[in-house]
C-alpha cells in the first residue's frame, strides 16, 4: 500500500468465508493449484528503499554507494542471515523506478536507479537461488505516479497507446483521471480496459522470466477480482509455479481468492487479533479469529504476519515481553508466514498518519549482519527457535486450530494436521509466557525456567 494515507483497519465483523475444500488436499484457487513449494515457505519481508538507505524524497543519500556496488548488493549481503533465521523466501517491497517511496511507479521495466540496475538485480536473484531462497516482487498495478511518462503521454495524446490505460475525463482544459484514495500524485489504471490487462500481464511475465518466483499485488483490494482472473490466467501459462497473492485488508477473503484466482491474500484479521488480544488482555478476540482462520486455511493458504511496512511494529504494539507470544501464534497456525525485517531484532517504530509517517517502520539496516547491535539477539534467537518448530512440523502450513481452554489472559489451543498435533499455551498474567508441546513433550518454553 502507498506510503501516505491511513493505515489498515480490518473489519473482523465482515462476512464469513465461502465453502471449504477438502482439508487434506492441497489448497487451490479455482482450477489452479497453489505451487507445492509454498507449503514450505517462510519469508522475510523487506522494504528495499529503506533497508538500503536510499534517498526517498530527494536530498542527500542516506547511504552512499560506490561505482562497484549498488544498494541491491547491500541487500544481497544479508541472504546468509535470512538462511540463518531458517527462512527461504524474500518478499521485496517496490524496486521499480518511482518518484519517491516506491508505490508511485514511473517505469515498470526499470530497476530504480537508487537501488541499482539490471546487473545488480541479476546478482541478487542468482545469490538467492544459490541459497534456495525464493524471491517475490511487489507489483503496484492499481495506480502509478501522476508524473510517470506513460500517464503524461496518455493525458497529452488521446491517440497514443498509453491513453487506453487510463479512464480520462477530457471535458476540461486538461485531461484528468481518477486518483487513488484521494492522493492526487497517484493515478489509477483503468482496469476495465483490455490494454491495462495486457500491460500488467506483460510486466508480470517479464520479471518472472527474469527469475523471480512470485508477486505480491499491492492494493489488490481496490481492483475488481475479475480483472486479476484474466491477467493471472495469461501469466500462469508459462509460469504455473509462481505464487501470487494480493494485499487485501478486509472483506470476504475467500470470495476474493475464488473470483480473482490469486493463490492467497494477506490476513489482516489475524494480524489485528494477535496484537489486540495481547494488548487488551482479551484472548476471546483471538479465539474468534482463529475460527475464521480455519475456514480460510481449508480454501487457501493465507499470508500471515505480525508486522509489515504499513503498520506499527509488533514490539511497539505489544511490548518487548510479548513479542515472542505474537510470533508463537504466527508459527503455529496455518498459512504462509512472513517476518518483517527488524521484527526479528525487536525493532520498534510507530506508523504515523502524516507526511513521511512510515519512516520509523521502514528503517536502514547495517551494512552486514556483523554490524547489527547485540541488543536484539534474544529476539532473533526466539525467532530461530520458533521457525525451527515450523520447519520440523511442515504440516502446520495446513493446520486446523482448536481452542481447548480460554480466559481473558490465558489461551490453550491445539494445531492438528496429517495425523499430528502440537499444543500451544499463551498466558499474559504476570510475566507473559509461551509453552509449546508435541507428543514427545516440551518443544519450546518462554521465558525459559
Amino acid at each position: 500500500m502507498t506510503s501516505t494515507g491511513t493505515g489498515p483497519t480490518p473489519d473482523p465483523s465482515g462476512p464469513a468465508a465461502g465453502a471449504a475444500t477438502d482439508g487434506g488436499a492441497a489448497p487451490a484457487t479455482g482450477a489452479h493449484p497453489v505451487p507445492d513449494w509454498v507449503a514450505h515457505a517462510i519469508g522475510w519481508h523487506v522494504y528495499p528503499l529503506g533497508f538500503t538507505g536510499a534517498p526517498i524524497f530527494g536530498g542527500d543519500a542516506a547511504v552512499e554507494t560506490s561505482e562497484s556496488e549498488s544498494r541491491l548488493d547491500h541487500l544481497t549481503r544479508w541472504l546468509d542471515y535470512v538462511q540463518e533465521l531458517g527462512l527461504n523466501a524474500l518478499q521485496l517491497g517496490p524496486i521499480f523506478e518511482s518518484a519517491t517511496h516506491g508505490y508511485d511507479t514511473l517505469d515498470y521495466f526499470r530497476i530504480d536507479p537508487r537501488l541499482g540496475d539490471d546487473a545488480a538485480f541479476d546478482r541478487l536473484i542468482a545469490a538467492a537461488k544459490e541459497r534456495g531462497i525464493r524471491v517475490l516482487l511487489d507489483g503496484v498495478f492499481n495506480h502509478l505516479s501522476s508524473s510517470a511518462p506513460m500517464f503524461t503521454e496518455g493525458r497529452d495524446n488521446p491517440d497514443s497507446d498509453a491513453a487506453a490505460l487510463f479512464d480520462f475525463d477530457r471535458s476540461g482544459d486538461e485531461a484528468t483521471a481518477p486518483c487513488f484514495e484521494g492522493h492526487l500524485e497517484l493515478v489509477e489504471f483503468d482496469h476495465s480496459s483490455p490494454a491495462t490487462a495486457d500491460f500488467v500481464t506483460r510486466v508480470m511475465r517479464h520479471w518472472l522470466d527474469r527469475g523471480i518466483d512470485g508477486w505480491r499485488l499491492d492494493a489488490a483490494y481496490a481492483v475488481d477480482p475479475d480483472f486479476w482472473s484474466g491477467v493471472l490466467a495469461d501469466v500462469r501459462r508459462d509460469h504455473p509455479d509462481a505464487f501470487i497473492y494480493g494485499e487485501v485488508i478486509h472483506g470476504d477473503y475467500a470470495d476474493i481468492v475464488t473470483r480473482s484466482t490469486m493463490d492467497s491474500v494477506t490476513e489482516y484479521e489475524l494480524w489485528k487479533a494477535i496484537w489486540s488480544s495481547l494488548n487488551e488482555h482479551n484472548f476471546y478476540e483471538l479465539e474468534w479469529t482463529l475460527g475464521r482462520h480455519n475456514e480460510f486455511v481449508e480454501q487457501f493458504p493465507p499470508v500471515t504476519f505480525v508486522g509489515n511496512h504499513d503498520v506499527t511494529r509488533i514490539a511497539t504494539q505489544v511490548g518487548a515481553d510479548k513479542i515472542v507470544l505474537a510470533l508463537a501464534v504466527l508459527m503455529t497456525v496455518g498459512g504462509v508466514p512472513l517476518i518483517y525485517y527488524g521484527d526479528e531484532q525487536g525493532y520498534t517504530g510507530t506508523k504515523k498518519e502524516k507526511f513521511r509517517g512510515d519512516d520509523e517502520v521502514r528503517p536502514l539496516f547495517p551494512p552486514t549482519p556483523e554490524d547489527m547491535s547485540g541488543l536484539g539477539t534474544w529476539v532473533r534467537t526466539a525467532h530461530q527457535r520458533l521457525v525451527d518448530i515450523r520447519r520440523r512440523h511442515p504440516w502446520l502450513h495446513r493446520a486446523r486450530v482448536t481452542v481447548t481452554s480460554i480466559s481473558n489472559e490465558r489461551i490453550t489451543y491445539t494445531a492438528e494436521g496429517d495425523g499430528q498435533s502440537i499444543s500451544v499455551e499463551l498466558e499474559i498474567t504476570g510475566k507473559p509466557s509461551v509453552d509449546i508441546r508435541d507428543a514427545e513433550g516440551i518443544e519450546y518454553r518462554y521465558p525459559r525456567p
